[in-house]
């Protein structure tokens, strides 16, 4: 791929006729992923087109969520009341909580739309018939025909709600990239080397630029990348309740391995399911201890965390939304809770098809794997499940 990151700065500020990119913190993971791009990522033609698109999206949204800002300062200087934090890893049923706890009028969540086209800011009058609904909406469903099993895998809609991951990519400090693209040095980097702290002050940048004119009593907020930056995060929020879901390990990573492998194979031909656990397994056991260490070191406080178990909330979502709203005293109304219920009917577990996986394809050993996330699953009291 031949780009720079120069031009891509400059194609950037082209499109926008803004030249201001914010603090120059972000420059570093932007050198790295257009590196590893170029010397790792394996494109193909389709790749080598798709990428630099990629990167120009979060630098655009990075030029004009400054620029919003720059001309409206009061935008920055509001709070962003503390935040609940989903922190639980990948395919534990943190997808699914997240829209439910999104059908509360009360709870603000980052809507896929509004992450995708922040700017101008969104409006509560038009956050239902914004014309970015469609847009986005139209965007997915190209994806859709592309990879018509993704819906089985990861439910997508403008209207649903959206990851922490999207929003820290326009800091280029995230794991949104490691999803589409195989980068292990940026990998390395992002969850050893980086300092994080600069991509949650943009991260809370964001945030006060989607609720300065449609705010909530609350964010819900989500993203299993938070696991490798619990103590950068708790620093800009400090404030933040979180909740954790768990899910046997060996699971996560076969259903992970097989749901990036089919993100990737878009601009690559170079993927396999064994590829992306070799990629992923190791990071994601690391992430599963650091969680253990961050309740002992008190990080997350244990009085301000709720643990759920994956089983226990698909065996019954709205027991476990009650369960929630009751540990920090929230009113759960019977219409909230019939929102909640229509949104299952709609968009239930295995509505769009069912996740086919097999652990045996990820090319790990299992015995080895239950050893190394021993610490993880005694401390969570975590149940093994079967291995398809």
């Amino acid at each position: 791929m031949d780009l720079t990151p120069e031009t891509l700065l400059e194609q950037a500020a082209a499109r926008t006729g803004l030249d201001d990119f914010g603090a120059p913190s972000f420059r570093e993971g932007l050198d790295r992923l257009v590196d590893g791009l170029a010397r790792e990522a394996h494109l193909n033609a389709v790749g080598e087109a798709m990428a630099p698109e990629v990167l120009l999206g979060y630098l655009t949204s990075r030029l004009e969520v400054t620029d919003w800002h720059r001309r409206h300062p009061e935008m920055g200087a509001a709070d962003v009341t503390p935040p609940v934090v989903m922190i639980g890893m990948g395919r534990t049923g943190t997808t699914i909580l997240h829209d439910l706890l999104g059908q509360d009028p009360a709870n603000r969540v980052p809507r896929t739309w509004e992450v995708d086209r922040p700017c101008p800011p969104p409006e509560a009058a038009t956050h239902d018939d914004d014309p970015r609904i469609a847009e986005v909406q139209a965007q997915l469903e190209v994806l859709d025909q592309i990879h018509p099993e993704f819906q089985a895998m990861h439910p997508t809609g403008a209207r649903l709600a959206q990851e922490c991951i999207r929003i820290t990519g326009s800091a280029f400090a995230s794991l949104i990239f490691l999803s589409q693209f195989r980068l292990p040095s940026y990998f390395d980097w992002l969850t050893h080397e980086a300092d994080l702290a600069p991509a949650y002050r943009w991260h809370r940048r964001f945030l006060q630029l989607l609720q300065w004119h449609d705010p909530g009593e609350r964010w819900i907020l989500k993203s299993g990348a938070h696991l490798w930056s619990l103590p950068a995060l708790v620093a800009e929020y400090p404030d933040a309740r979180f909740i954790q879901t768990h899910r046997d390990p060996l699971r996560v990573v076969a259903s992970l391995s097989s749901l990036f492998a089919t993100v990737r194979e878009t601009g690559s031909d170079d993927v396999s399911i064994a590829q992306v656990a070799g990629d992923w397994t190791a990071p994601i056991l690391e992430a599963l201890d650091l969680a253990v260490t961050a309740r002992e070191d008190g990080t997350v406080p244990d009085g301000r965390v709720l643990d759920i178990q994956y089983a226990t909330f698909v065996a019954d979502p709205i027991a476990t939304v009650r369960e929630l709203y009751a540990r920090w005293d929230l009113e759960l109304s019977p219409d909230v809770e019939r929102r909640m219920r229509a949104f299952l009917d709609e968009h239930g577990q295995h509505q769009h098809g069912v996740h086919r996986y097999a652990f045996a394809d990820t090319g790990q050993s299992a015995g080895e794997l239950r050893e190394r996330t021993r610490r993880y699953c005694e401390y969570f009291d975590v149940s093994e499940e079967p291995l398809a």
